[in-house]
């Protein structure tokens, strides 16, 4: 009967949940993906080939069951799916709404190779776990036998959330501190709502603190508390900050008004969707309205900008980008969706400077145009100035979405032996993720360097995995 009810891409073609028109999604931030219905999500995963060597679930960071989810999914049997699919993902909801699939899973699906157009995996993988949230399949943390042991996590992002899951599900006590007043990290203050609407996230962070999370928001590690007292007061600790120091530009004018930084953007813009009070969005500093927009970058980032501005009703969006569409870093189904929406974007082209009015407030962008040169020892083409060919792109607001970087912790924290490498992120083992001090551990981007969230997730997992053998190690608990 099941393979009666795969293989059906000789037949049926790939067909995405309903998109809601340019005009019409451009005035919220909901997302703009409708829900399969059941018998479509059930018709999308029968087209899954159940070939022999899965490159979906090779080329997923958490390698999760993708052809047996989906399987399950086409023959009916999508309580199954969910477990399946949460037994390797803490949180597949957001993994299928966030993860850029044409990279990963989807990218490589066999029959995309084909020619016959890739499964949808990400989509029907947030039909599964939302429909299970519908029906009450979700159940809470309840762990069979509480643990004495303490474990402190800093940092309420993927990847210290994912461990706190872990970790908690094995009786573990666990507390999550975090610089800001509300749990989840760049889910909840750096992705837009019409990637991720907000109320997915927080009925996950709801999850955890039902089961018995404790989280200690507003709290700084280095100003409100030291890393030492933490260590003091916890068995482990994991570090999980993200990286959140983002890359300037050494040209002239760029400290002036008018000149943000991405992720202040998108951080007023969320905390508006909260109802919270934002000042610098109110007065217009962090609020496209009304203007002449333009960002700078190629990344996933880059993309949240330009149609976050779309949305706050800027005059006119451009985004610059110093290669070609083919090289660009950033998920091609987000630059299509940029582009139905009114973005454009100016390939080959890099900023040289700001320009600015008699009162000093941002007017436009020099910008330079570029050529690609010979490919690097990587194989990728870098970019090379064209000499005479600047000109000035009229401008009220440019946002530099150009990566992150990480903060100086041993500084920042009084901690001079926490090593971190030459990129000034934390260095920590391989698959156990153990830094060289004994029973601290650090995992995701201050580890990595910015990257994604499903990277974050398996990273968090692994070291919660890791913990807990610590915990239990025979030595150890000797010596209790």
């Amino acid at each position: 009967m099941a393979k009666q009810q795969m293989l059906r891409f000789v037949h049926t073609d790939r067909q995405m949940p309903d998109k809601r028109p340019p005009d019409l999604r451009s005035e919220d931030f909901n997302e703009i993906y409708s829900e399969y219905a059941a018998d479509k999500a059930a018709e999308q995963a029968g087209r899954c080939s159940q070939c022999g060597v899965p490159y979906c679930q090779t080329h997923c960071p958490l390698h999760n069951n993708i052809p047996d989810w989906l399987m399950m999914t086409a023959t009916g049997r999508l309580q199954e799916a969910y477990e399946l699919s949460q037994a390797t993902n803490t949180f597949p909801e957001i993994c299928g709404r966030i993860c850029p699939q044409d990279r990963l899973c989807e990218g490589n699906c066999v029959i995309e190779q084909s020619g016959h157009g890739t499964v949808t995996i990400g989509s029907v993988e947030k039909y599964i776990t939302d429909t299970a949230w519908e029906q009450g399949w979700v159940k809470p943390i309840a762990p069979e036998v509480e643990r004495g042991d303490s474990v402190a996590i800093i940092g309420a992002g993927p990847g210290g959330l994912a461990a706190a899951d872990v970790l908690r599900r094995a009786g573990v006590q666990v507390t999550v501190y975090d610089r800001y007043d509300r749990a989840g990290g760049l889910m909840t203050y750096g992705i837009p709502g019409f990637k991720l609407e907000k109320p997915v996230v927080m009925r996950r962070i709801e999850q955890l603190e039902q089961g018995g999370v404790e989280f200690v928001l507003n709290c700084t590690v280095g100003e409100d508390i030291t890393f030492d007292a933490i260590r003091g007061k916890h068995d482990a600790v994991l570090i999980a900050t993200g990286v959140y120091k983002a890359r300037d530009l050494s040209v002239a004018n760029a400290q002036a008004p008018g000149v943000v930084k991405a992720l202040d953007f998108l951080t007023a813009s969320n905390r508006k969707s909260f109802g919270d009070e934002v000042p610098e969005f109110d007065n217009g500093d962090l609020n496209a309205r009304g203007k002449r927009v333009v960002v700078i970058g190629g990344g996933d980032t880059a993309m949240d900008c330009v149609r976050t501005a779309v949305r706050q009703g800027a005059t006119s969006v451009r985004c610059l980008y110093r290669r070609d569409r083919e090289n660009m870093p950033g998920s091609r189904r987000e630059t299509q969706n940029a582009e139905e929406e009114g973005v454009e974007f100016i390939w080959l082209t890099a900023p040289s400077g700001f320009v600015t009015d008699d009162a000093g407030n941002l007017s436009g962008v020099r910008v330079q145009k570029m050529r690609l040169g010979q490919p690097d020892a990587t194989g990728r083409r870098a970019p090379e100035l064209i000499e005479g060919a600047d000109y000035t792109e009229d401008a009220e607001l440019a946002i530099m979405a150009l990566g992150f970087e990480a903060e100086d912790l041993p500084t920042l924290w009084g901690v001079p032996e926490l090593t971190v490498t030459r990129w000034g992120t934390i260095k920590a083992r391989f698959n156990t993720h153990e830094t060289e001090l004994n029973g601290v551990w650090a995992v995701g981007d201050i580890v990595r360097g910015a990257s994604l969230v499903v990277w974050a997730i398996r990273d968090g997992r692994e070291a919660a995995a890791s913990i807990l053998e610590y915990l239990s190690a025979p030595a150890r608990v000797a010596a209790e």
